[in-house]
């Protein structure tokens, strides 16, 4: 059965990779980003240009709506001390107030269709705790706050998750994750020796917002390879 599915930050990276995947399965999807990107590529896909900081909400004419994710993200990564008031407050409108201002209208098509599902993207640093993470961490921080503050609100018929996922490689990591070498030295702080795809955090990301998840919410799911559980030898 076709679906529609809302995806902010859909034209690159991770949200990319869960649009891509979804138009695939055969539904439509509504992509809100600045530029189209890769998205000219696809079919069954709607795209809306749009600025997650603008004041205003999106104009999303559907009459239900079967899933939601919020896909973009910072990476700021500076010391605690050479942070400004406008780094927290920068990271904070597009981790957070982006994702309530594109949410808060959408609730009522959410909710008429029982079985909807909302995801957002935290990190791992939350959880784990890492040096110079201390803008980004706090806003995702917030976010998965708001996750299972919703998924209290929004039970039954509106399930609520988030992935909190490990550095990937993405246009987004690109600094980061500019050589083999920088992708080989961020490797091996996991327990699996790797960065993260795209593709393998959208197929989870997929799978959150179809029925096959339809007896999760509430949950910060990690996907880091296995940076915040395990502690090789």
């Amino acid at each position: 059965m076709t679906k529609n599915y809302i995806v902010v930050g859909g034209s690159s990276g991770i949200g990319f990779g869960l649009t891509k995947q979804l138009a695939e399965q055969g539904h439509h999807v509504t992509v809100l980003s600045r530029s189209k990107g890769e998205l000219e590529s696809l079919s069954s896909v709607t795209h809306i240009e749009y600025d997650v900081r603008s004041e205003s909400s999106p104009e999303i004419n559907l009459d239900s709506i079967d899933g939601y994710a919020y896909c973009p993200g910072t990476i700021n990564l500076k010391p605690f001390h050479g942070l400004k008031l406008k780094d927290f407050l920068e990271d904070f409108e597009l981790n957070v107030m982006g994702a309530i201002r594109t949410l808060q209208p959408l609730i009522k098509q959410l909710k008429q269709n029982k079985n909807s599902s909302v995801l957002f993207f935290s990190t791992v640093a939350v959880q784990q705790g890492m040096p110079f993470h201390s803008s980004v961490a706090t806003s995702k921080g917030a976010l998965e706050g708001l996750t299972r503050s919703l998924a209290a609100e929004l039970a039954p018929h509106v399930r609520v998750n988030c992935i909190a996922p490990s550095i990937t490689d993405t246009p987004l990591a690109g600094r980061i994750l500019s050589t083999d070498e920088k992708k080989q030295s961020s490797g091996k702080r996991h327990p699996l020796n790797r960065v993260g795809t795209a593709k393998e955090v959208a197929r989870l990301a997929t799978f959150l917002l179809s029925d096959e998840s339809s007896w999760m919410t509430g949950q910060i799911i990690g996907l880091d390879g296995g940076m915040s559980a395990v502690r090789p030898l």
